[in-house]
């Protein structure tokens, strides 16, 4: 006599790869925005229905903050690898060739994900407009600090205010997004790039 297996059924398995649909997710936010980006938009993207979107990433919210951790350790990585430059004037050239390059790369988004985010959010998006300022804030202190190490030890001149340096580096980083995003090529802006150098502080 055969015996009916009484086991419980393994959970199934997810029938798509969540590494590719989080980075189908990014394209979709770094094109359209935040709110711009509909749900259907976003599962068309993805290849997978808004169940598995939910189970696999929370709501949209969530799914825009693994989102941008995704830009931030792909595209912009560049970002963070600067500040290990040996020189402060090096740490500034990398910054902003780096964002030339980054934001004008072929078969990508032209801009910045975060710069363009922030600028196409709404009142009813307001809590991910203050994380985006938060992140920059955070990345302008970073850049505040190695700046302050340069300036300590005499890779600046010492009348140098390394915050309002660090401040003078993200807006071009941040015009040169809007930039891109209008349609600038990345030759227009590594010479921007470069005439932003040109204010570096010399010893």
């Amino acid at each position: 006599m055969k015996v009916k297996s009484t086991a419980i059924p393994v959970g199934r398995p997810r029938a798509f790869d969540i590494d590719e649909a989080l980075s189908r997710a990014l394209e979709v936010f770094w094109c359209k925005g935040y709110e711009g980006a509909s749900l259907s938009d976003l599962t068309e993207a993805m290849g997978i229905n808004r169940p598995s979107l939910y189970a696999a990433f929370g709501n949209k919210e969530s799914l825009f903050r693994k989102a941008l951790d995704r830009y931030e350790t792909g595209p912009a990585a560049f970002c963070r690898a600067a500040l290990e430059a040996p020189t402060a004037r090096e740490v500034a050239e990398r910054l902003l060739l780096g964002a030339a390059d980054a934001q004008t790369t072929p078969g990508r988004p032209h801009g910045c994900l975060a710069v363009r985010a922030a600028l196409s959010c709404g009142s009813e998006a307001d809590p991910l407009r203050r994380e985006l300022m938060s992140r920059q804030a955070a990345g302008q202190k970073a850049l505040r600090q190695r700046l302050e190490r340069a300036k300590t030890e005499g890779d600046l001149p010492p009348g140098t205010d390394p915050a309002d340096l660090a401040r003078y580096l993200s807006a071009v980083m941040q015009g040169m997004s809007i930039l891109a995003s209008g349609g600038a090529n990345r030759e227009e802006l590594r010479r921007l790039a470069k005439t932003a150098l040109r204010a570096w502080p010399g010893k």
